[in-house]
């Protein structure tokens, strides 16, 4: 499936009633009323645009949802949790993007895979209870924000922690093995994919050592577990090999 781009000229913010299908009232207005910069956890910073940049990136991840696109966006969102910021998430994108799809598209159920070197422990937490969205993600463990290990999971949240120094031939075996049947078996509208690009031998914040190939083929075998698809970047933090990894992800979504 052809995957297009889309930036903030080309799509509408979210509606905040479309972010509250997915984080409290409380906390969105938290985020609305912010009026100078500030720290709201040790890792994430906010400032009197934020709340305009994130309804903009959850409007562009419901945008590649809807039309098949990758959702070149910041701030990321898969830490984001119903009531918190975390992790430089504020709201969680993917997520916002599910419920629209649900809500405005009328598919019923919405697998999320998510390959970010981090768990996505926002995403999860969202939908632990929710048997009509799927989570699969696959991570280093044990490592930051610490949720995600083995044996956590239930019918609808598939965990695959991988260990510092894993492969290519380790993520191979991982998709085969478990991710692709477990998303398969849950026969998805729309799988959603939360791309992280950390997982990057060059990444500076962990290690994982995926070549840039990987990228390309976890992409182009997602093309191949759903009817659509979209893409929302997460992670990535070398901003010297960011761009070509990205344009790795969009060869493989273009297969």
């Amino acid at each position: 499936m052809l995957l297009e781009a889309f930036d903030y000229e080309v799509v509408e913010p979210a509606p905040v009633e479309a972010i509250l299908r997915c984080h409290s009232e409380e906390y969105v207005e938290r985020i609305r009323s912010i009026a100078e910069p500030t720290w709201l956890d040790g890792d994430t910073f906010a400032s009197e645009t934020s709340f305009e940049a994130t309804l903009l990136a959850a409007g562009a991840a419901a945008a590649a949802a809807e039309r098949g696109g990758f959702a070149l966006v910041r701030p990321p969102g898969h830490h984001a949790l119903s009531d918190r910021a975390m992790g430089f998430c504020l709201f969680n994108n993917i997520a916002i993007a599910a419920r629209i799809a649900q809500s405005d598209l009328g598919l019923e159920r919405v697998a999320i895979l998510d390959w970010d070197v981090h768990h996505g422990n926002g995403t999860q937490s969202i939908f632990w209870d929710d048997p009509t969205v799927l989570y699969v993600s696959l991570h280093e463990w044990p490592f930051y924000p610490g949720t995600g290990g083995p044996g956590e999971g239930n019918k609808t949240t598939v965990n695959v922690p991988m260990a510092a120094l894993s492969g290519d031939a380790e993520y191979e075996r991982a998709f085969g093995d478990v991710v692709e049947p477990a998303i398969r078996s849950f026969s998805p509208d729309l799988l959603l994919v939360s791309a992280g690009f950390d997982a990057h031998q060059a990444d500076p914040l962990a290690d994982i050592r995926l070549s840039d190939a990987a990228f390309k083929w976890m992409a182009e075998r997602a093309t191949t577990l759903a009817p659509r698809i979209g893409a929302v970047l997460e992670g990535g933090y070398n901003v010297e090999t960011l761009p070509r990894l990205v344009e790795a992800g969009l060869e493989g979504f273009r297969k």
